[in-house]
């Protein structure tokens, strides 16, 4: 287990400082905030889950990856939605977005356990 999390971490991060190399060499520079962090784990989980559990592993890690999005989007609209107020209140609408990506993330997990999505 320590290995696979050892190998995990290595390979991300490679991933990660090689997207931040490319975005420094093209243009735009924004490239390699873009594709540095969540693209670079999601390959190296990918491949890790290919390689252990085939491309079964894989889509079921894929999957969840999709589910995460789309947690993550109920989040960021939320947070827009919030920071356009006249006065927004940093704690309470902080509770409330990482709530709402709570209810989204564990309500579609739960979705997908029952076989409804």
């Amino acid at each position: 287990m320590w290995g696979e999390l050892l190998a995990r971490f290595l390979l991300g991060g490679t991933l990660v400082s090689g997207f931040a190399v490319l975005g420094q060499i093209f243009k735009p520079k924004t490239f390699g905030g873009l594709f540095g962090a969540a693209p670079s784990v999601a390959l190296v989980s990918l491949a890790f889950g290919i390689a252990k559990r085939g491309p079964l592993g894989a889509a079921v890690e894929a999957r969840s990856m999709v589910l995460g999005a789309v947690a993550l989007a109920v989040y960021c609209a939320l947070c827009v939605r919030l920071t356009l107020r006249r006065r927004p209140n940093l704690w309470i609408d902080t509770t409330a977005a990482w709530g709402a990506w709570l209810v989204a993330a564990f309500g579609l997990w739960w979705l997908r356990t029952r076989g409804l999505g």
